[in-house]
């Protein structure tokens, strides 16, 4: 017994010299509180650091490279809390800005290469009127791995022309100059956009990536601009005006019917921006795969939630898309849409349209889809193999002249002007009472419906 009693504070003592509890100790990393711009800029490429940035407003109004801020250190903490980043749209003209060397020729305000990066608290905004020497600038480029940007909010200006969304291109070639909100391209791996803003009010796109893996955006709020066509054809003045009402091409395009002669059409209406949320296919050879977008909403944009350009198969769970012109929900190979809403008031709540596209399972709930303009498609189906299940919380959200419409080249989404427009063995469940309606290529589908199912002949 008393060599139990000598030993036992021994052995206690031991327990808390234990290499666990050291680990835990060295890893309570001390805040470094910094005060100015300058002095958090010298952070940036260090690792191991928690930094924290006093809050208040700073203006970003010079640079020396294209990538205006950057983060390259590793496993660090910047609390941007209450900070507001202002940065001045003509860094996006500099010509004498150093360029980078990975290849990508594109500004941005901030970028983050390093690994284990998180970054919170931040509102960032472009001001000024002037329009970048390219079309691919943005707000965030994000290429490192294990990369966390929480409660990060950015608002977008400075794009040309401004007002008239894609009416003029979408690209740097037609002069179309934009500003993106976040990029998570290639080599980025296991990324998390967690409960950001994004307000978009130049032309491009919200959140958008390209050749990234392991994506998740969650809780990310996006908006954007509409605007009628009646409103621009009122100018009497400004770059519509000074082009005749002629924009760049006729036909559909991106959501808005334009004359074949290329002359815009009263009764339409454009999204000033781009895409909420985007998957691009790849980015130099290498794909776009595994992303997950969940309790998400955007409003107001050009196609909400674009997963449908990666072939991987993405996850999108618990989202809501409002008032968008292309599409709410452009959706492809695949792909998982769970617990999702959409309004069908200016352009389809969704769209499977490719016809490559095979095994997406998608539940939709349609939203009010009345006071709209220039749309009568509820949704398209095109593919294989799909199983489909559309519904609505009151019947009279859905307007009785739309439809869902199989194997259909009207509305969002079909490339290839060779294809053969087809639905084959697709599985529907409509609880709506809106009319299914199943053109030539519509083969073995599986429908249980509580409108009326139609053929229709050519």
């Amino acid at each position: 017994m008393k060599l139990s009693k000598v030993f036992l504070p021994l052995v206690l003592a031991c327990m808390v010299l234990t290499p666990f509890n050291t680990y835990a100790y060295q890893n309570q990393e001390k805040v470094i509180e910094v005060h100015t711009l300058s002095e958090f800029k010298t952070y940036l490429n260090k690792d191991d650091v928690k930094v924290k940035l006093t809050a208040g407003n700073y203006q970003i109004d010079n640079a020396e490279s294209i990538r205006f801020i950057r983060f390259t250190g590793n496993n660090t903490h910047f609390d941007l809390s209450g900070v507001r980043f202002m940065v001045d749209t003509k860094l996006f003209s500099r010509a004498d800005l150093t360029k980078s060397d990975d290849g990508n020729s594109m500004y941005c305000a901030i970028e983050v290469s390093g690994n284990d990066v998180t970054l919170e608290g931040l509102y960032i905004e472009t001001y000024g009127d002037t329009s970048g020497l390219q079309s691919k600038n943005k707000i965030f480029n994000v290429v490192g791995e294990d990369v966390t940007l929480k409660d990060i909010e950015v608002r977008t200006t400075g794009s040309t022309p401004w007002g008239y969304g894609y009416l003029y291109g979408i690209g740097g070639n037609t002069g179309v100059r934009k500003m993106n909100g976040i990029r998570v391209g290639y080599p980025a791996k296991n990324a998390k956009l967690i409960g950001c803003k994004v307000h978009m009010r130049a032309m491009g796109h919200a959140i958008f990536l390209q050749g990234s893996e392991n994506t998740l955006i969650e809780d990310c709020h996006v908006d954007g601009l509409l605007r009628t066509t009646d409103a621009i054809l009122a100018e009497t003045s400004g770059y519509a005006f000074d082009k005749d009402f002629y924009a760049g091409k006729g036909g559909y395009v991106e959501g808005t019917m334009i004359g074949d002669d290329a002359k815009i059409l009263p009764g339409e209406i454009i999204s000033l921006s781009e895409d909420g949320i985007r998957m691009y296919p790849e980015y130099n050879g290498h794909k776009t795969i595994n992303t997950t977008v969940k309790n998400c909403t955007v409003t107001q944009m050009r196609r909400g939630i674009c997963t449908g350009l990666s072939t991987s198969g993405d996850k999108i769970i618990d989202c809501v898309v409002r008032d968008c012109v292309a599409t709410g929900f452009n959706v492809g190979n695949a792909d998982t849409v769970i617990n999702c809403s959409a309004d069908a008031k200016y352009a389809e709540a969704f769209c499977i349209p490719y016809t490559n596209a095979k095994n997406a399972y998608v539940e939709m709930n349609i939203l009010d889809s009345r006071g709209g303009i220039a749309n009568d498609l509820l949704a398209k189906i095109n593919g294989t193999g799909h199983n489909v299940i559309i519904k609505t919380s009151d019947p009279n959200f859905i307007p009785e002249k739309m439809a869902i419409k199989l194997s259909v080249w009207e509305g969002y989404g079909n490339f290839n002007k060779k294809a053969t427009m087809h639905a084959t063995a697709i599985k529907l469940e409509n609880q709506t009472k809106t009319k299914v309606l199943l053109y030539p290529g519509t083969e073995n589908p599986e429908i249980e419906s509580k409108g009326e199912v139609l053929e229709v002949k050519k």
